[in-house]
């Protein structure tokens, strides 16, 4: 991927945030979060008041952040191309991989925002770099051959909407659009690989200190598309530091501050996607070989003001695998396997479990 595009887009982004700014104007799509906003008081004109989407105490919601990711060294495995029933005893190749590293770059602009609703569109790119160990003419397995060569990326456009119902009850809605798999900007893949997201949610805020909600999702995080229940919770104790930030079951995390602006984090995040492996797809009659990759990332995570509005993120945990086998799916077509399809992989790939560490540089909300 060329970095000069990467740094042409943060720069349009870091635009687009500049000039999309209202005093009361804040959202972020991935973690269903907003800014707060605060009611308004006109005096003797009786005015209807809406919840705030924020508590005290919750952590900043980053509007633009662009960071670099690392794996450390680990084992990857693939079968050959065929059909295999999940847990089924396959011949696999393994390989080592040295590191596998890249850029990620999210961006999410309030483009409308009053007290009684708030909407925002955003973007994102995340590149991948595989190193492995053998050289191309020691990679036998095409699947892994083309990884190493070319990569994984995703790129992707999302909106999210807050609606505060009165002065207690909310709904969130999310939809993203995801374009995955190991091709490059200068040979893009078709749109008919596009992969949907979604989730809806409705919920309560409590207190200042506490909101949660429940709902369902559409979702990769896992690998596959599935649809589970979810539960969103924050929650600020009064008389001491201590927090709790989770969108389960994709995060859960305990937080400690410091001070408002510089804060400590612990806990896990489900992480994936469907990758299409362009290359070999196209010798499989129309058929799309896709990479089913999710993992849970346990870690421990930094957050610290750097100077106004600019912030420092790090976090470094273990990468634990959860799913990289593989589908074909005729035509790109996608299909529902969920926890319980007895549907055959076409390929049953495993990666054993390194070390990672992320670092950001942040834009958040006033």
């Amino acid at each position: 991927m060329s970095y000069r595009i990467l740094l042409l887009l943060f720069a349009w982004m870091s635009c687009g945030w500049l000039f999309a700014q209202t005093p009361d104007s804040t959202a972020q799509e991935n973690d269903l979060d907003f800014g707060e906003f605060d009611d308004f008081d006109f005096g003797d004109v009786e005015v209807k008041t809406y919840c705030s989407s924020k508590i005290i105490g919750i952590s900043p919601q980053q509007l633009i952040s662009l960071g670099y990711d690392f794996q450390g060294s680990y084992d990857a495995s693939f079968s050959a191309i065929g059909s295999f029933e999940d847990g089924a005893d396959v011949p696999q190749e393994t390989y080592q991989i040295n590191s596998t590293q890249g850029v990620r770059l999210v961006a999410n602009i309030p483009v409308y925002s009053r007290n009684s609703l708030v909407v925002q569109l955003g973007a994102n790119i995340w590149d991948m770099r595989y190193q492995f160990d053998e050289p191309d003419d020691q990679i036998s397995n095409e699947v892994a051959r083309s990884i190493n060569q070319n990569g994984l990326r995703t790129a992707g456009l999302n909106t999210t909407v807050f609606k505060p119902l009165d002065e207690t009850r909310f709904l969130l809605f999310q939809g993203s659009a995801d374009l995955s798999g190991d091709y490059t900007f200068d040979n893009m893949q078709s749109l008919d690989y596009l992969r949907y997201s979604a989730a809806a949610l409705f919920g309560w805020r409590k207190s200042d200190y506490f909101q949660w909600a429940v709902g369902l999702s559409r979702t990769y995080r896992v690998g596959e598309m599935n649809y589970i229940p979810v539960v969103l919770l924050n929650w600020t104790a009064k008389d001491s530091p201590w927090g709790v930030e989770c969108l389960l079951p994709a995060r859960a995390h305990v937080r400690y501050s410091l001070s408002p602006r510089n804060m400590l984090f612990a806990g896990f995040e489900l992480e994936g996607q469907s990758y299409s492996i362009n290359g070999v797809s196209e010798t499989l009659n129309n058929q799309s070989l896709e990479i089913r990759r999710g993992e849970m990332r346990w870690r421990a995570m930094w957050q610290r003001q750097l100077t106004g509005f600019v912030w420092l993120q790090a976090q470094a945990g273990y990468r634990i695998n959860w799913s990289y086998n593989a589908d074909t799916l005729p035509g790109g077509d996608e299909f529902f396997r969920g926890f319980f399809g007895n549907q055959e992989y076409a390929m049953l790939n495993s990666l054993t479990n390194p070390f990672y560490a992320n670092i950001s540089i942040n834009l958040v909300s006033p």
